[in-house]
């Protein structure tokens, strides 16, 4: 078997990034089920709030490009201002309306044909699903939630964590052996969320907004958190050479996990979206998001052959 660059030395693991985002509308039991059973090793859904404090799984505040809200008569006066935009805001809605929707495909390239089947799920019915495929495939399929806009929540009166802590703590899936990781780009926020459960925790990092982080920076983390979740243009430069992210991480102590890898999406500075998985492999990263699993899977396994 081959050896890996990755902090603990074991293969990589893959990430269904908003379940098998590639195939199916994001963020829905039947993507997620999906992502798990094409080998996906974690299963990943970012966490809102409808206004009476219930968890579901949407990457954003608004309604209209992941969902067929437009479609409901009854929530067409729903739509309001925020932050200059004309939607319909999550926040706005309680969890018995967010019921009532059913997800469709975000991206114009990818199948629409399973648009409006699914419903939005809640944090906790996912717990569930993850559950239900590890007895199914045998392994442990872990759970990966990302605390999405916790400081807009909080001004709206709401706050994820408390939630996100309780649903683990009433589940049995609290503390650092759980199979649910947490993450959030606001290291505070996650690092409230750590305290309270003891969760494994990856700080997200955006290469839009900040630089390569230095050595104290990566210290600093290393006492409460797991690793940090880069994008992977923070990997490397425009020429593809290493920036020494993965190294600085390691040395730290901290797990590499970089978003996100798509069969569709443009894999500068490598030639194809194969290359780009194996480079990021050939790395050390410990941890890979991806809307296309099995093609990761297929990677990995192609890396691990004697």
């Amino acid at each position: 078997m081959p050896t890996w660059n990755t902090l603990d030395a074991r293969a990589p693991r893959i990430i269904a990034h908003r379940g098998a985002s590639g195939y199916l509308p994001e963020h829905t039991l039947a993507g997620y089920a999906l992502g798990a059973r094409l080998g996906a090793d974690v299963i990943e859904p970012d966490l809102v709030m409808s206004r009476d404090g219930v968890l579901h799984a949407r990457h954003d505040l608004i309604l209209s490009p992941t969902t067929d809200v437009a479609s409901h008569a009854d929530l067409a006066g729903r739509r309001d201002v925020l932050d200059g935009r004309l939607d319909w805001w999550v926040c706005d809605f309680d969890a018995a309306e967010i019921g009532q929707l059913r997800s469709v495909q975000r991206e114009s390239q990818r199948p629409h044909r399973h648009d409006g089947e699914f419903p939005v799920p809640t944090f906790t019915s996912i717990l569930a699903l993850a559950r239900e495929l590890s007895v199914e495939l045998g392994r442990t399929v872990g759970v990966y939630p990302e605390i999405k806009h916790p400081v807009f929540f909080r001004q709206c009166g709401l706050d994820p964590v408390p939630a996100l802590v309780e649903a683990l703590l009433k589940t049995g899936m609290h503390g650092p052996d759980a199979p649910v990781w947490l993450q959030c780009i606001d290291a505070a926020v996650l690092r409230e969320a750590f305290e309270a459960c003891g969760n494994p925790s990856y700080v997200l990092m955006d290469a839009a907004s900040r630089s390569v982080e230095g050595a104290s920076f990566l210290t600093s983390l290393a006492p409460w958190a797991r690793g940090i979740a880069p994008d992977r243009a923070m990997l490397w430069d425009r020429h593809g050479n290493d920036s020494g992210l993965v190294d600085a991480a390691h040395a730290a102590g901290l797990e590499v996990h970089a978003w996100t890898f798509r069969d569709d999406a443009d894999p500068e500075p490598f030639a194809s979206p194969r290359a780009l998985l194996q480079a990021a492999m050939t790395l050390g990263v410990d941890a890979l998001f991806c809307d296309f699993p099995d093609t990761a899977v297929s990677v990995r396994d192609v890396m691990s052959a004697p």
